[in-house]
């Protein structure tokens, strides 16, 4: 009775968020957003030739560390899209691997928005969901987030 009534009002019904199954903009592209630690990327994807950039620079030439490129190009080949769209990404903060995973999670949301479809993949995959760790702040009195000071008896 309530899959019938979401169906009347127009939501969707699943596990995906409304927010996340846009369609693209004026120019073909699918928007997608990710963030990890305290890198946030905003990647854009349409059907192509199977360019992929990173603020304006080729995904090999930006990611220098092999492992981020094959998380990358291994999305890609999951989904059966290695060669088939253009990627462009813009990322800002963070350092390697949280840029490395920000761009990760924007192309699998925009993925997600690409093809619906895709959602099984992605999600199975651990794609979709945030990596929420951080670095932990420093506290007061000791010498890190969890190292104390060398204790001293006397």
């Amino acid at each position: 009775m309530t899959s019938a009534i979401n169906m009347s009002i127009g939501t969707t019904v699943g596990t995906t968020k409304a927010s996340l199954q846009r369609g693209a903009d004026s120019k073909g592209w699918y928007w997608g957003t990710g963030r990890r630690k305290t890198a946030a990327a905003r990647v854009r994807v349409r059907p192509g030739q199977g360019e992929f950039q990173i603020n304006e620079t080729d995904m090999p030439e930006f990611l220098v560390e092999d492992r981020d490129q094959k998380s990358l190009t291994g999305l890609l080949d999951k989904c059966s899209l290695k060669g088939k769209i253009d990627v462009r990404a813009s990322v800002r903060g963070g350092g390697f691997t949280g840029q490395a995973g920000a761009v990760l999670m924007g192309l699998a949301r925009s993925l997600l928005c690409y093809d619906a479809n895709l959602e099984p993949i992605l999600r199975t995959n651990g794609y979709l969901t945030r990596d929420a760790r951080k670095v932990e702040r420093k506290k007061y009195g000791q010498a890190g987030a969890r190292r104390r000071f060398q204790f001293s008896k006397r």
